[in-house]
């Protein structure tokens, strides 16, 4: 379909309009947006609160916890370093990180910083982000991957944040320094990106921040939870505004200067990162077009057979993020909000590009996210959500059955004690306590914790027990990712 500029200017106007439609379908408390076009911020402006009850307002400078749109940003300081010379994207993690090992000794030595970014180390999705969830600091995540089993390496994608996490980890020690100390020099620093940080100290300093809202009724926020994602900060811990990540983004759709030339980025190695690297969908219908992933961004063939290039981020416990480029229409939409993710970044991103293609918006994109984040991220977890406890359980053993220590490697122990007469489990390097409450048998549920356990969220932790004799075995539910939950004594 050919350009209509007339189009990409409607679209630029009517930004504000589709911006305030949504925060009222929506209920969200705060959200900045900018657009890009032709090199420069052609939009910026802030809506809401950063706080429910409280009268500070959104402005383009107001900070966000950006999640996942952390990964395309690290992936401008991974090209940095490439077209210095200090890595190459397709340099062994091995090289500048001796010790750090996976369950397949081949992997280990070949696994890449290019196979990090493109998710196919054959690492599972989720079960990492679980140890974020009970307190293991970066350092004792990243030495527990060695323990998890590897699918297909190179084949398949998984969406992994601590793979993300140890390519970039790797960088920076190839570089001598830390990553937030790296994204500083390299790209924050340079593009005068004053409101970004890799450090949640420095997101909680800012007097001009958006705290997090977890979802507590329909449409409903509540700023509950200040959680610390320094743990996966190069795949999920950037904090920042719309102004500073909308001069990121014209620095990557320019192909790596900044606004007056200087060279940021190396444009080789830019480009890389934006290229189709392995399929996002594996299976392509009549009803579905392709969708890829690069090195820490998404790549797909919209309906005009342009590329929309982009990323989103979201965090049940209050954040929700998107980047949007055009390349053909040199156009690009930065969303940031300040509630659990509910699909608004996701819609006014395709709503605003839809706009510049088509001349109206082709689809509701707002119900479409909404409905997939609400039941992949907001809705409480675990097979007994929603049902009610048997009227007539069939009983547990003694407690001191079930009294003891049980070991996991990727985990470590789960101990349970008897305080007073009620089970208790204990997990963590800081020995959370989660009480215990009889189901049936052998079975009994516990309220997990962290960002992977949305509110009402249940899991049953299964003792393996017969008789009088001591349990041999627990399996937490919540942690059963993979097989990864079973502990024994």
């Amino acid at each position: 379909m050919p350009t209509d500029d007339q189009r990409v200017a409607d679209a630029i106007a009517r930004v504000d309009g589709l911006a305030q439609d949504l925060m009222t379908k929506s209920g969200t408390p705060g959200m900045a947006v900018a657009v890009v076009h032709n090199g420069e911020t052609v939009f910026a402006q802030g809506y809401g609160v950063r706080e429910v009850g409280e009268p500070g307002k959104v402005d383009k400078d107001t900070t966000f916890a950006v999640a996942s749109v952390s990964k395309p940003i690290g992936a401008t300081v991974i090209a940095k370093e490439v077209g210095d010379g200090t890595v190459a994207w397709d340099t062994p993690l091995v090289e500048s990180m001796p010790d750090f090992k996976l369950s397949d000794p081949w992997v280990t030595r070949n696994v890449t910083i290019a196979d990090m970014y493109a998710q196919c180390s054959g690492l599972p999705s989720e079960v990492p982000d679980r140890l974020e969830d009970l307190g293991y600091d970066q350092e004792q995540i990243i030495n527990r991957l060695q323990y998890l089993p590897l699918d297909e390496f190179r084949t398949v994608l998984h969406y992994t944040n601590f793979g993300i996490t140890s390519g970039a980890l790797a960088v920076a020690a190839a570089a001598g320094t830390d990553w937030a100390t790296l994204s500083e020099r390299d790209v924050y620093g340079p593009l005068g990106m004053t409101n970004t940080s890799s450090r949640h100290s420095d997101f909680e300093a800012d007097p001009d921040h958006a705290p997090g809202h977890a979802l507590v009724g329909e449409n409903t926020y509540e700023a509950k939870f200040n959680t610390s994602h320094d743990a996966m900060s190069p795949a999920g811990g950037v904090s920042s505004s719309a102004s500073d990540v909308a001069t990121w983004l014209a620095m990557v759709m320019r192909g790596g200067p900044s606004a007056d030339g200087t060279r940021i980025v190396d444009s080789d190695a830019l480009t890389a990162a934006v290229t189709p690297q392995i399929r996002l969908n594996p299976v392509s219908t009549d009803d579905t077009r392709q969708t890829f992933y690069g090195y820490g961004f998404e790549i797909d063939e919209d309906a005009s057979g342009r590329i929309r290039i982009h990323h989103s981020g979201g965090y049940s416990q209050g954040t929700g993020t998107a980047v949007m480029f055009v390349p053909n229409l040199d156009i690009g939409i930065v969303v940031l909000t300040n509630a659990a993710a509910n699909g608004v970044a996701e819609a006014l991103t395709n709503e605003f590009v839809d706009m510049a293609e088509f001349g109206s918006v082709q689809q509701d994109w707002y119900s479409g996210f909404h409905q997939v984040l609400e039941a992949t991220l907001t809705d409480p977890v675990g097979s007994l959500v929603g049902r009610t406890p048997p009227a007539s359980p069939s009983p547990a053993a003694a407690n001191p059955a079930y009294v003891g220590t049980y070991e996991n490697d990727f985990y470590g122990p789960a101990t349970v004690t008897d305080p007073g007469g009620a089970l208790t489990l204990t997990l963590g390097p800081d020995h959370t306590k989660f009480p215990l409450t009889h189901w049936d048998g052998q079975t009994f549920t516990m309220v997990p914790i962290g960002e992977n356990a949305p509110d009402g969220s249940i899991s049953k932790v299964t003792f393996e027990q017969t008789g009088t004799a001591p349990a041999s075995a627990v399996t937490i539910e919540h942690l059963d990712l993979d097989g990864m939950g079973t502990f024994h004594r």
